[in-house]
C-alpha cells in the first residue's frame, strides 16, 4: 500500500508524455521528468517521496521534503489563504495549515513548528501548531536519565517547551538555562523527571553520576592547561561557569566537591587550583 506523504519503493512500468508510471502493485504514481534520475530503467525499483496533487493524482517527487507525514518539524509560512495559511515543506507544492489548526494566527514570514499529517477527507498532507493533539502522553517509554533529541518549540511562562524524538513533548526549565535558545532549533538533551501526571521534565546537561565523573577529567585537564589555577569557585556565577564549562553550577560544585575530597584540587570563592602537596616536597 503506497504511503502518501512519505517515501516509497515503486517499480516504474511506463513511460508516458508527462513522466513515469510508478506502481505498488495495486495503485500507480506519475513521477514528472524534472524528478526522474539519469539511468533509470522499465522494471527497476525507485525510492520516492509520495504526495496528493490538487487533481487527486498521486504524484512523486525525488526532493526531500523537510518533513513527512508523522513529523514534528519548524516550517515558514510563504502565503497566506482565505481560511488558512501554507508553509513551505521544500516541494513544489506548499503545505496548508487551516485556521482551525493554528495555536494562534498565522502570517505571512512567520515560522512556527508545527506536526504533518493527512487530511482524512481528502488524503492531502496538511499541517497543524496545535501540538498537544499529537504527542503521545501515555506509555511513555523513556527513563530518566535517557539522551534525546530535542526540537525547541516555544517559550513559555517557566522555559521552552520541546519536543522529545518525535514523540513526546517535555519543559526545558529558564533557571536551568544558560543560553538563549530559539524555536526550531535542535539540541542534545536529557530526561530530569517524568511526573506522575505523565509531563516530562528536560534538561540540556546529562543526568547522573557518569557526568560527574566525565567532567573530574575535563577539569583537572583545563586546570593543568591554564598552569594549575582556574578563576571559578563556590561563588562564581552560573553563567560564568557554563560559559567556560557547559555545566550547570550544581554540576559544577559537585565536580570540585568531589575533586576537592580525592585531594586533587583546593576551592576559593572564586578560584579552584590544583592541590600541592607541601609536606612531599
Amino acid at each position: 500500500m503506497i504511503e502518501i506523504g512519505r517515501y516509497n519503493d515503486l517499480r516504474i512500468t511506463t513511460k508516458t508524455e508527462n513522466g513515469l508510471i510508478l506502481t505498488d502493485g495495486e495503485n500507480e504514481v506519475l513521477l514528472p521528468y524534472v524528478d526522474v534520475p539519469k539511468n533509470v530503467e522499465i522494471g527497476e525499483n525507485i525510492n520516492v517521496f509520495v504526495y496528493m496533487h490538487k487533481d487527486g493524482r498521486l504524484l512523486g517527487t525525488s526532493k526531500k521534503p523537510l518533513a513527512c507525514v508523522g513529523d514534528f518539524a519548524f516550517l515558514t509560512v510563504v502565503d497566506d489563504g482565505e481560511d488558512g495559511v501554507f508553509m513551505d515543506i521544500g516541494l513544489d507544492k506548499d503545505i496548508y495549515v487551516p485556521q482551525r489548526e493554528q495555536k494562534r494566527p498565522m502570517f505571512k514570514g512567520d515560522s512556527h513548528v508545527v506536526y504533518i499529517f493527512l487530511d482524512e477527507s481528502n488524503s492531502r498532507m496538511v499541517a497543524s501548531s496545535r501540538l498537544t493533539n499529537f504527542v503521545e502522553e501515555e506509555d511513555i517509554d523513556l527513563e530518566e536519565g535517557d539522551e534525546v533529541s530535542l526540537l525547541i518549540v516555544d517559550r513559555s511562562d517557566l522555559g521552552f517547551n520541546a519536543i522529545i524524538d518525535n514523540k513526546y513533548i517535555g519543559l526545558l526549565y529558564t533557571n536551568e538555562l544558560f543560553e538563549q535558545l530559539q524555536p526550531g532549533e535542535t539540541r542534545k538533551g536529557w530526561v530530569k523527571k517524568i511526573r506522575v501526571e505523565g509531563k516530562i521534565d528536560l534538561s540540556l546537561q546529562p543526568m547522573g553520576y557518569g557526568h560527574i565523573l566525565e567532567n573530574k577529567d575535563v577539569i583537572l585537564d583545563e586546570l593543568k592547561y591554564a598552569g594549575g589555577v582556574i578563576h571559578l569557585g563556590d561563588k562564581s556565577s552560573p553563567e560564568e561557569i557554563y560559559q567556560r564549562f557547559k555545566i550547570s553550577k550544581s554540576a559544577f560544585k559537585k565536580v570540585i566537591g568531589g575533586l576537592y575530597k580525592d585531594r586533587l584540587i583546593t576551592i576559593g570563592d572564586h578560584e579552584i587550583k590544583l592541590f600541592i602537596d607541601e609536606e612531599a616536597e
